[in-house]
């Protein structure tokens, strides 16, 4: 059986993968790669860490904390500004329909929120946004709740 972080990202892949679709992009997780012209618009979604924030007896309350980026580049309709932020809009509204993803966690948060937009062949705007899901599990086992 997979551990509850993994099964909370795989919640979270399962929620913003049909917001993708119908925003006409696609999703990501975890790209090992950039994400090529055709690829955009794009939603992505990165764990960037997992910290112990408390044990109590046999329990172990944790921290999750995802990255998600909406990537947008210029198609010369709309600007790619206003593409990425349509595109976390979204993900950010369904993250929060259900911020205990169906019981695996104690809830998500909002972190931050940032803005990139380069230059490069054509402009891109990137809006990297950081959620914290916190989930608890037994010591002894990363797979079952606590």
């Amino acid at each position: 059986m997979n551990s509850i972080r993994e099964r909370c990202l795989q919640a979270v892949v399962g929620r913003l993968a049909p917001v993708a679709q119908a925003q006409s992009a696609t999703f990501h997780r975890s790209p090992p790669t950039g994400i090529h012209r055709e690829q955009s618009p794009a939603l992505l979604l990165f764990p960037e860490s997992d910290a112990i924030t408390r044990q109590v007896n046999d329990r172990v309350e944790r921290q999750l904390v995802v990255r998600l980026v909406a990537l947008a580049r210029e198609t010369g309709t709309e600007a790619p500004e206003s593409v990425a932020d349509r595109l976390l809009v979204a993900a950010h509204a369904v993250l929060f329909a259900d911020p205990n993803l169906g019981g695996l966690c104690l809830g998500i948060r909002e972190l931050d929120c940032e803005w990139d937009v380069e230059d490069a062949d054509a402009t891109a705007a990137a809006i990297p946004a950081r959620y914290q899901i916190t989930y608890r599990t037994l010591v002894t086992d990363l797979s079952t709740q606590g």
